[in-house]
């Protein structure tokens, strides 16, 4: 009987496509309750999802059940997929390893057996820049600058490779960002603590800067950062100048104008003098903001030591390719 009515429910989605669980309940004959027993097994199953929040609260179809299985993907293929492939559908529903690969490769119309072998070698290509999980970035850094204020950069991943648009860790840190959702941010500081507690180890990290963000949120991914990391180095304080026009270093092309941007709008109110200090920013793209930063840091005389940046992600430009591949 259970199983009957669940056919019902998600034959009834389908041909409704968002669906509300009062609607259900006048279509079935069953109570309410009855209802979101059978919704929550469901869900459970990835056959359905739950878009929304009460008092207005929507049932559809799970975008994974629209992928059908087919071939099998190669096991060791498949162990990269898991571990990398990431994505959020249109309708903001996140998918993560195989069944993310089969839905983006649907909706590229793309054979999914062939563009895994392909995506492989395309991951070998980008893994040749990581040594023990991170990836230096001081060569783009001397190649960009003409003077390089930090003694090491790294990052955790790209923030964009190649044909298959952003990584893991690029996708988790956008939307992250842009959901404002507290669950997504401390699945992504938790992913990257680990790394942190080896430079803070590797380098003898006396003290932490978190770079400020330039767009205001109402949940700011760096302070969650710091919150969630519990670090108990002490942390370099920033100031965020207010300019009449909040320009993103996003926004500007020019790398001259991003250096003028990231001069004039952080200030290091600090004093204390630190041996090796941290700095972390959540992506990196030409790096204006972080060697600014680090080269105010420097010209007030607050590192006697070592200057680290990292980065979650960063932008692959200024990369040698990786030509044996």
């Amino acid at each position: 009987m259970k199983t009957d009515t669940a056919n019902k429910i998600v034959a009834y989605v389908q041909q409704k496509g968002n669906v509300t669980a009062h609607a259900l309940s006048g279509y079935l004959g069953l109570s309410p309750q009855a209802v979101f027993r059978q919704l929550a097994r469901l869900i459970l199953q990835n056959k359905l999802k739950k878009i929304g929040k009460p008092p207005k609260v929507f049932y559809s179809i799970d975008d994974r059940q629209a992928v059908a299985l087919g071939v099998e993907i190669p096991s060791a293929i498949q162990k990269k997929i898991e571990d990398n492939f990431y994505l959020i559908t249109p309708t903001g529903n996140p998918l993560s390893g195989v069944p993310a690969f089969r839905y983006w490769c649907e909706k590229q119309s793309l054979d999914v057996l062939k563009t895994a072998a392909e995506y492989s070698v395309t991951l070998k290509k980008y893994e040749a820049f990581k040594k023990d999980g991170l990836i230096d970035g001081m060569r783009k850094f001397r190649a960009t600058f003409n003077k390089v204020y930090l003694d090491h950069l790294f990052y955790l991943d790209f923030y964009a490779i190649e044909r298959f648009g952003k990584t893991k860790l690029g996708q988790w840190l956008l939307y992250a960002k842009q959901s404002q959702d507290r669950r997504q941010i401390f699945d992504l500081v938790d992913t990257i603590k680990p790394s942190v507690e080896r430079l803070l180890e590797e380098y003898n990290i006396n003290a932490v800067g978190f770079i400020p963000p330039t767009v205001k949120r109402e949940v700011q991914l760096m302070k969650e950062l710091d919150h969630r990391l519990g670090l108990s180095q002490p942390q370099i304080s920033f100031v965020k100048v207010k300019t009449p026009v909040i320009v993103p270093q996003k926004t500007l092309n020019k790398l001259n104008d991003r250096i003028e941007n990231a001069a004039a709008s952080i200030i290091v109110n600090e004093k204390q003098v630190y041996n090796n200090i941290l700095l972390i920013d959540d992506a990196v793209g030409s790096g204006s903001t972080l060697n600014e930063t680090a080269r105010k840091i420097k010209t007030q005389g607050l590192c006697r030591g070592e200057l680290i940046g990292l980065a979650i992600t960063g932008s692959f430009k200024g990369f040698d390719v990786v030509s044996e591949v």
